[in-house]
C-alpha cells in the first residue's frame, strides 16, 4: 500500500487529487496540507510514502518543505540518501508552470521528480506509482532542455567545486560514466540497454552503483549532477 499526502494552497486541488488517489488500489491518502509547514509537520507525523508537494504555497513554499523534509542540498546531508529504511519521503513537484526556477532547485534539494497539475489524472496517478517504487520521474512535457538550462543558470555558489566534482565522477567506471550520461539524456533502463547492448538487469546495476558511489536518492539528482559536474552539457 502506497501513503500520500497532498500539500497544496487551493482546496479544490488537494480535495480533488486526494478523492482520486483514495479511489485507486493499492493507495492511501494520509494527509491534506495547505502549505508547506503543514506539510512538513504532517509529513512527520504521518511518514507517507510520497508527497504531492505544490510548488508555491504561503507559510512554506514548497522547495523550503521539500529541503526540510529531506534535509536540504545533496551535498549537505549525511549519511546515505536513499538508503532503505531511511525514514524520508518521495517527494513529487506539483507546478503550474513547466518553466519554473523553483522545480529544478527542488530537484536539486532531493525531489524525485515533478508534474504539471493539468495532467491527466492516469498520469498523476501512475507518477505516484512510479516515485513510490524508487524511481524518478520528469514529467512528458518538460525535456531534458529545462534542465540542463537550469543547471547551467544555477548560481554557482550553490554547486559543487569543480575538485568535487571531478572526484566524484573518478568513483565511477568508464560504464558506469557512459550509463550515467544516458540518464541525464532521458533514457529509460531499457533504451539504456539497447543503446549500450547490455541485458536490462546489468544496466539496473549500474544505475544503482552510480547512486550508491554519488550519494544520490536517485535518477532525479543523477540527472542534475551529470549536467552540474559537466559530464553532459545543454547542447548535447
Amino acid at each position: 500500500m502506497i501513503s500520500c499526502l497532498i500539500a497544496d494552497d487551493q482546496a479544490m486541488v488537494r480535495e480533488g487529487f486526494g478523492a482520486l488517489l483514495a479511489a485507486q488500489d493499492g493507495i492511501t491518502v494520509t494527509g491534506l496540507a495547505a502549505d508547506g509547514a503543514q506539510a512538513v509537520s504532517l509529513a512527520r507525523q504521518a511518514r507517507p510514502d510520497v508527497v504531492l508537494m505544490d510548488v508555491r504555497m504561503p507559510v512554506m513554499d514548497g522547495l523550503a518543505a521539500t529541503r526540510e523534509l529531506l534535509g536540504g542540498p545533496p551535498e549537505n546531508r549525511t549519511g546515505r540518501p536513499g538508503a532503505a529504511g531511511d525514514g524520508r519521503p518521495r517527494i513529487l513537484m506539483l507546478t503550474t508552470f513547466d518553466l519554473d526556477e523553483y522545480v529544478y532547485e527542488a530537484l536539486r534539494a532531493g525531489a524525485s521528480g515533478f508534474l504539471l497539475k493539468d495532467a491527466p489524472a492516469a498520469e498523476l496517478v501512475h507518477a505516484v506509482r512510479v516515485v513510490a517504487a524508487g524511481e524518478a520521474l520528469l514529467a512528458p512535457s518538460v525535456t531534458r532542455r529545462l534542465i540542463a538550462d537550469f543547471a547551467r543558470q544555477a548560481p554557482r555558489q550553490q554547486q559543487a567545486t569543480p575538485t568535487q566534482q571531478q572526484a566524484a565522477l573518478a568513483q565511477l567506471t568508464p560504464r558506469e560514466a557512459e550509463v550515467l550520461a544516458l540518464i541525464a539524456r532521458g533514457l529509460s533502463n531499457a533504451e539504456i540497454s539497447a543503446a549500450l547492448v547490455i541485458a536490462e538487469q546489468t544496466t539496473k546495476t549500474h544505475v544503482g552503483r552510480i547512486l550508491m558511489k554519488l550519494a544520490l536518492r536517485d535518477r532525479a539528482q543523477a540527472v542534475v549532477f551529470a549536467y552540474e559536474s559537466g559530464l553532459v552539457t545543454a547542447g548535447e
